[in-house]
Formats: C-alpha cells, structure tokens, sequence
C-alpha cells in the first residue's frame, strides 16, 4: 500500500484463505491456471485490500488453502503435512502471473517475495529470458521451509536444482534457499539483523551464503501503519491522547486494569506484553524475573499471546496465584492489543533474537515505553535511556545486553527507578518516543531504490545452466 502512495503500481498476490477471499471481497474468477503437478484447477480472483484500495490477487486452490486452522497448522498446533505442495503450487502461480503468461494482460517489472513460503519463485524464474527482476525478503530465518529428497522429487522441480548450488541444504530442499540463492536482490527486516545472520549464532546455517551475496544483501527496517496504530483516533481505547495531550493516557490504564481485573490503581506500575509465545520472544525470562517484579510495590502484569504449550500453562499458573496483579489471555485479540498498548506504562519485550520486531515500534507510538533486549530490530528502534540521553532528550526506552533473567531484571530496575524521579522524567522519555516516524513510507522509499538496482544489476552470474 505504501509503495502504491508514492506512485507505484503495486499488486499483492496470496493464497485464497477463506478469511482473505471474504475481506478483500474478492470477485468471480479472472481466469485459471494449469498448475504442474495437480490434477485441481487453480482458479485467480481479485479483490481489493480493505482500506488502502490495493489490488489483490488471490490463489484459489480449496484442497490446498481452505482449512481451519492458521496458514500453516492446523488448529492443534501441528504443521500441515503437504506444505511442501500446497506453497509448491503458489510459487508456480505466482510465477506464471509474474511472466505475463494468462489473461491478466499486466506484467511486473519486479516480483517481491517473502519468506520460506515463496522461496521457489525465483528459482522457477531463472532461467526465463523475460522474467521480472526478484526480491526476496526473509522475515525470520529461523523458519527455512526444509522437507526431505522425496519431496523435491514429487514436486516435479528440475533436476538441476538439487545440488548445494541449487536447493540443496544438507541433503533437504530448502525453500528459503532458493529464495536467497537466485534473487536479484536479498534483504532482512532491520539492518542490525541483517549483520546478525551473517554470523554463526544467527545464521541458522545460511550465513556463508548471506556473506557471499556481498552488496545484494542488505537490511530494511519495517514500517508500521500509523492509520491503523494511532492513539489519537484509535476506536479500540477509552481515551484518545497523543503527545501533547500525554495526560490522557491516564483513562486507559485505569480502563485496562477493569477489563483485565485487576485493580484500578492510577500509581501502579502497569508492565505488558503482546507476542508469540515461544522461545524465541523470551517469555520465559519474564516468568524468571516475576517473584521480583512483583515485589515492587503494587506492579501489575498483562500478557496476551499463544504459542508454546508449556508457556501458556505457566502463564496461567502464575493468574491464579496473583490474580490481583497478573492478568493473561491466551490468544490473539486485535482490540485487546490497541487496549494494552495504550494502557501499560512499559512493554517487555525480551527478544533472544527479533528481526524487526513491530510491538516495540506500537509501543513507541502509544507511550509506552519499551524495554527491549539489544538485538535486530529493536536495538535499531529503541534508543536506551541513559543519563546522557535523557538529559538531551533523545531517550526513548531501556535496553538490556545479557540474554538472562539478570539482564532483562537490571533494565526493568532502571524503569521503576525513573519512575520515582519527577513525573516531567517520564513523560518526557514517553513523548519522544511518539514523537519517533517509523511509517511505511520511508521504508517504501529504501525498497524503491532496492527494486531500481535488481531491475539494474541482475544477478545473472548465480544462473544454473
């Protein structure tokens, strides 16, 4: 959508996911697609992205994408067995819509793809004399779409590619490999992670081959939707507010602890957390430092998320023992999380590693100050709030260095001990960080300039022959 406001024109293609079809109300089919290696007829509709007027197009395949359950599990949690097939068959569309080949009578100049899911669109391109110039942004390259040498063969792809020049990662197909391996251009979400992976701890394996694309790889951070995430006129919270009128922010609070029933207590530290619940978001961490934290004075905690089983137990667990100052909801609410963000003095967000990361740049919006580990994304959005930087005002949250409960405790520390120096402290570290422009646009610009050097300076010299 961004990229469509700054005159570009930009079109989204994605499975037809019940949910999707409904909200972009997508029309009568454009036409079909003849997809190797399925005997179902692919079917193209279009639709509109709700608010931004962008055209969708969407792949409709009902055995393959209309299911319960999320994109890629089902509703227990569990990966789909055919995901191989099922994002084998939207690579090949996307392709075959990307080279102009059906009645779409439009061809891009350049096909951005996302992560593992589309990771064989360039690899399909390759070889085609009048293809597109390729993006490929990886997301989080914990998540590599690996599937055995049975897989590769029933998916019918060229025997050229099985080779460790090709899809080939130790001796499984790798999806998000061939994504990096035969775009134009590569990038990550945040620079800082984007020198991450270029090492052993992060690399998950790739970061030989992150290394050996030099120049092609780069990082850009995200944006987030200012329309959509805005305390000003945001329809989910009690009070709206900004930083001018930082005073306002008060009713929420006092409304979020009513909801979530805890006591209505304007003085209480109220700390919050919005995420998956797995490993990597360091949830654990602050289940490690709650005996402390709640120790401090009348600090109340609100958690929402899903995720890892155990965690969601333990979470629970720790509701019912305090249940005046620990307040869980397990799942995913959108209202819930406008709510949250816009009535929590800090947001907790202990990363072991983070991309991008989007709730910090929420919270930066909302005046809710972030305490966040220093590591992609976040060490790139948050700025720590040391004396120097608090004196010349370009604090705008806490950061913590050792991926340990010691660690996220000593920044935690430094919060609650700001909070007892004069308000104008606080509010000051909490405005300017709404006062911070992490908008689409200025990413939409760096992705511009990206597309104008693969439409340039392909990256014809890694074409297998």
């Amino acid at each position: 959508a961004a990229l469509r406001e700054i005159g570009h024109d930009a079109r989204l293609i994605i499975p037809a996911y019940p949910r999707a079809v409904k909200l972009s109300e997508a029309r009568s089919p454009l036409f079909t697609l003849d997809i190797p290696g399925t005997r179902d007829q692919v079917r193209i509709l279009e639709g509109t992205q709700p608010g931004a007027g962008l055209t969708v197009y969407l792949v409709d395949a009902p055995r393959y994408f209309c299911r319960d359950g999320n994109p890629y599990m089902d509703a227990n949690g569990h990966d789909w067995s055919d995901n191989a097939d099922r994002f084998a068959l939207f690579c090949r569309a996307v392709a075959e819509l990307a080279l102009g080949r059906c009645a779409l009578q439009w061809q891009p100049d350049v096909v951005h793809c996302n992560d593992w899911p589309t990771g064989l669109v360039a690899p399909l391109l390759n070889q085609e004399p009048q293809r597109p110039a390729s993006v490929f942004t990886v997301h989080n390259l914990a998540y590599q779409g690996l599937f055995d040498r049975a897989t590769f063969e029933r998916l019918r792809l060229p025997a050229r590619l099985w080779s460790p020049e090709g899809l080939e990662f130790h001796n499984l197909l790798s999806f998000i490999k061939g994504g990096i391996l035969f775009s134009d251009r590569v990038n990550t979400v945040s620079p800082t992670y984007a020198r991450e992976v270029k090492t052993a701890a992060f690399g998950c394996g790739l970061d030989g081959l992150l290394r050996h694309l030099g120049a092609r790889f780069s990082g850009i951070l995200n944006g987030i939707d200012y329309r959509a995430w805005n305390p000003s006129n945001d329809p989910y919270i009690a009070s709206a507010y900004d930083a001018d009128r930082f005073a306002e922010k008060l009713p929420n609070k006092l409304a979020l602890q009513e909801e979530f029933g805890l006591p209505t207590n304007a003085q209480a530290p109220v700390f919050g957390y919005i995420g998956r619940l797995v490993e990597q978001k360091g949830v654990d961490l602050i289940l490690d430092i709650l005996p402390q934290l709640l120790a401090h004075g009348d600090t109340q905690l609100v958690l929402q998320g899903a995720g890892n089983r155990e965690i969601e137990r333990a979470l629970r667990e720790a509701a019912l023992r305090y249940p005046s100052r620990v307040a869980v909801f397990i799942g995913y609410d959108e209202g819930k999380a406008h709510r949250i963000e816009a009535g929590c003095d800090c947001f907790l967000m202990p990363s072991r590693f983070e991309p991008c990361g989007l709730n910090q740049l929420y919270s930066l919006r909302y005046g809710t100050i972030p305490i966040v580990h220093r590591t992609g994304g976040l060490a790139d959005t948050v700025r720590d709030a040391t004396p120097e930087r608090l004196q010349n005002g370009t604090a705008t949250g806490f950061l913590f260095d050792e991926e340990n409960r010691e660690g996220l405790w000593s920044a935690v520390q430094r919060a609650l001990e700001l909070r007892q120096r004069p308000h104008v402290w606080w509010q000051k570290l909490a405005t300017t960080g709404m006062r911070q422009d992490f908008s689409w646009e200025a990413s939409a610009r760096h992705y511009e300039a990206m597309y104008q050097g693969a439409l340039q300076d392909p990256a014809q010299a890694r074409v297998l022959r």
